[in-house]
């Protein structure tokens, strides 16, 4: 499933968020991403350097994280990586406490059938989960 710039813009503006044309190339250039972004990365892709300052980026970000369209990732004192929510797709992450490196988990998640009887027993609704193990990276081992 292809999630599209479009049905993003309507999650944002359900959310309350103003559509603006440095929300439009933020939300754009990571969905062309194949893994999270840090503000540094982000701030100076094509899409943004002739849209917006970092400090917009940051607010944006910010915003973002707030209203459950994006993840903040990572190690606290380091950079952190940000990375779209999408409905129906989900990722876990491996972050290296050496570098600070961060990769997607390519295999099953362990916690979707703990997440269904959560969900089964307690009656909560729009239950999700992140999952970030954290270890020393081959590279830094």
């Amino acid at each position: 499933m292809k999630v599209t710039i479009k049905e993003t813009i309507s999650r944002c503006r359900t959310a309350g968020l103003r559509r603006t044309k440095a929300l439009e190339e933020l939300l754009a250039t990571l969905l062309e991403s194949p893994r999270p972004m840090t503000l540094s990365e982000l701030a100076s892709s094509d899409r943004l350097t002739e849209q917006c300052d970092k400090a917009t980026v940051f607010r944006l970000l910010q915003r973002l994280t707030e209203h459950g369209v994006i993840r903040r990732l990572g190690l606290h004192e380091r950079a952190a990586y940000f990375t779209l929510i999408l409905p129906g797709k989900h990722s876990d992450y491996l972050i290296c406490t050496s570098c600070g490196s961060i990769e997607p988990i390519k295999a099953p998640c362990p916690v979707h059938q703990l997440e269904d009887e959560i969900r089964e027993k307690t009656g909560y609704k729009n239950l999700y989960h992140e999952l970030e193990f954290f270890g020393v990276c081959p590279q830094c081992a």
